[in-house]
């Protein structure tokens, strides 16, 4: 790896370093990462940050604690916010800003431009963008749910080429190695199948929300988007002095060769389908090529709300999922299409409106 070559980088800090034992804010891990954030700007890479920890940061506020119901959450989001961003704000010479987030943002292709568009002002004007999921107003259908993920898909979204994911262990190991004493460090990971899904295990931490599967999950949405990904030990400074020495301290997973363009990997990796179209199992025709093909003869069922312009899954009616698409149609009308006996009364009706979905917004997915 050389360090020399990055342009724009994103860190993500998990609440464990944010606030390890849940009272309140400390530093004491936090002083190394922003060291490094430091030394990363003196060499001219512009850096973004995402920070996990409003709720644990600001849980100690709070008296009881015994029943801590979704309210409860949102309120001590609400209140370890402010301290979160004092923390971080009081370790940098230089100004930060706070970005809070929902997958719904995220999903919406309008609100996405908008977000890519305030972290390059950001950084354009040497000002340090903190990015987190505003869990103070989310709820279960607008949230992103990890801050791994949501690194991906903000590493993404600002055009980073690496994607440095902080977490309590030094990497990716064949096995739980807080279980297992003989577990191994895996130095690179070039491809991510199931096989590397399953040494996947859950979350060691009592503090955090996400455990190694979502950072392999946002490993293979980063390097999709030619973004090379390194998961590290956040707890050690040794760490991030072997990154700026430009040795691997963790796992390394490369970017993708040929990574996807920009809107198919958000259609793929960050837009939500707001319903599915069921084809024939018959139905073959390669959806990249001619989406023309796609017919209301072809479609079982139309699935769901959604309107024009929203993403939709195309799956089979035995299940296997063919493409997310940009819809140019209306579940109602795509319903009304499908639904005639008359043929060339949708298939008029079709030409005349145009096609089902357009071949430039077409993300085909790979079969798992």
């Amino acid at each position: 790896m050389n360090i020399s070559s990055w342009k724009r980088i994103v860190i993500k800090v998990g609440s464990a370093l944010i606030a390890p034992k849940q009272n309140g804010c400390s530093s004491r891990y936090l002083l190394g990462i922003a060291q490094f954030i430091v030394r990363c700007k003196s060499m001219g890479i512009e850096v973004v940050l995402v920070s996990s920890g409003s709720v644990a940061a600001g849980s100690h506020l709070f008296d009881d604690k015994k029943e801590v119901n979704m309210a409860m959450k949102k309120a001590m989001a609400a209140a370890g916010q402010m301290e979160m961003m004092a923390t971080w704000d009081k370790l940098f010479d230089f100004p930060t800003a706070q970005i809070l987030v929902t997958h719904g943002d995220l999903r919406d292709r309008e609100r996405y431009v908008s977000i890519k568009e305030t972290i390059l002002a950001l950084l354009k004007n040497d000002i340090l963008p903190v990015l987190n999921e505003n869990d103070t107003v989310t709820t279960d259908k607008l949230k992103v749910g990890d801050n791994d993920n949501l690194s991906a898909m903000i590493a993404a979204a600002a055009d980073a080429d690496t994607l440095i994911i902080c977490s309590d262990v030094d990497g990716l190991y064949d096995s739980n190695p807080h279980e297992n004493p003989d577990a191994k460090l895996i130095a690179k990971v070039n491809h991510i199948d199931a096989s590397i899904f399953s040494m996947a295990g859950g979350a060691s931490s009592a503090v955090g929300t996400g455990g190694m599967k979502t950072k392999v999950q946002a490993a293979q949405k980063a390097v999709a988007h030619g973004i090379d990904t390194f998961l590290i030990n956040g707890f050690t400074e040794q760490s991030f002095n072997a990154l700026i020495s430009g040795k691997n301290p963790g796992t390394h997973f490369p970017s993708s060769q040929q990574p996807m363009k920009e809107h198919l990997h958000w259609m793929t990796h960050t837009s939500t389908a707001q319903g599915e179209v069921v084809v024939d199992n018959g139905f073959n025709a390669g959806l990249e090529d001619d989406s023309d093909q796609l017919t209301s003869d072809e479609i079982v069922e139309v699935n769901g709300d959604f309107s024009v312009g929203d993403t939709i899954l195309v799956r089979k009616d035995d299940g296997t999922r063919l493409a997310k698409a940009k819809s140019n149609y209306s579940s109602c009308l795509l319903s009304f299409i499908a639904e005639q006996d008359d043929k060339s009364f949708a298939s008029k009706l079709q030409n005349t409106t145009g096609p089902i979905i357009s071949e430039n917004n077409i993300a085909v997915l790979e079969e798992k």
